[in-house]
């Protein structure tokens, strides 16, 4: 039903100003629990907290906007966890492709010796630091090397190192443009986890102040209008 909540609000969530969010102030799981335990909790007291303004569609609307955070919090769980899972597939990539990268061009420059036009080639391709010149100057080498394998088989290099050149520079583009998404505070899957936030919270917002009026000389029923993480901090 999560997910099934989430596309029903998703139009009034695209819709939704940026200046309208609001931050999390506890983590979603405990907010996610206190919303489904206040969605309990109010059923005893439906006449009274009617009485006092709450509609039947702000009742409906606490169910549907904790599922629809829900979904939202673990598409948003799964987009950072991909992005880090790159992270992690670059870090333990790029170390062969830089080997690789210095081999080749330590052979080229052999190879190439005696030939200025192609030497210049080699040095512009070294030129340039960063994840995305690792990428292209791999995919570059081999274009080069392949273009000119007769002189590097001369010096009995082996030339199949010119397809995995190709092949490691496609790889790491890939993992590359997981982790070059969009920023994770700025992604669409947060703006959204946060965007969903703000709904259920103003539910909850609403009938807590409510019930806080209704019952504001019954302790026992009180209690569970207050937000129990910061009854505790």
């Amino acid at each position: 039903m999560s997910k099934t909540h989430y596309e029903q609000l998703l139009p009034q969530l695209e819709a939704m100003e940026s200046s309208r969010i609001k931050q999390p102030n506890m983590p979603i799981d405990t907010y996610l629990q206190e919303a489904s335990d206040l969605e309990v909790w109010m059923q005893e007291d439906l006449p009274k907290l009617t009485a006092v303004g709450i509609s039947e569609g702000t009742v409906e609307a606490l169910s549907v906007r904790t599922g629809a955070l829900r979904y939202a919090q673990s598409e948003w769980a799964r987009e950072r966890n991909s992005k880090e899972e790159a992270t992690r597939q670059w870090e333990a990539q790029s170390s062969e492709a830089i080997d690789l990268k210095n081999e080749l061009e330590h052979a080229f420059r052999f190879a190439f010796r005696k030939h200025p036009d192609l030497l210049t080639k080699v040095h512009e391709i070294e030129d340039g630091t960063g994840h995305a010149d690792l990428v292209q100057d791999l995919s570059d080498l081999s274009v080069l090397g392949k273009a000119n394998e007769g002189l590097l088989q001369s010096i009995n290099f082996n030339t199949e190192k010119l397809d995995d050149s190709a092949s490691i520079s496609e790889g790491l583009s890939k993992v590359l443009a997981a982790m070059n998404g969009e920023r994770l505070e700025n992604s669409s899957g947060k703006i959204l986890r946060d965007k969903a936030y703000t709904l259920l919270k103003e539910t909850v917002d609403e009938i807590r102040q409510a019930g806080k009026y209704a019952f504001w000389k019954d302790p026992e029923r009180l209690k569970g209008y207050k937000s129990h993480y910061f009854r505790m901090r």
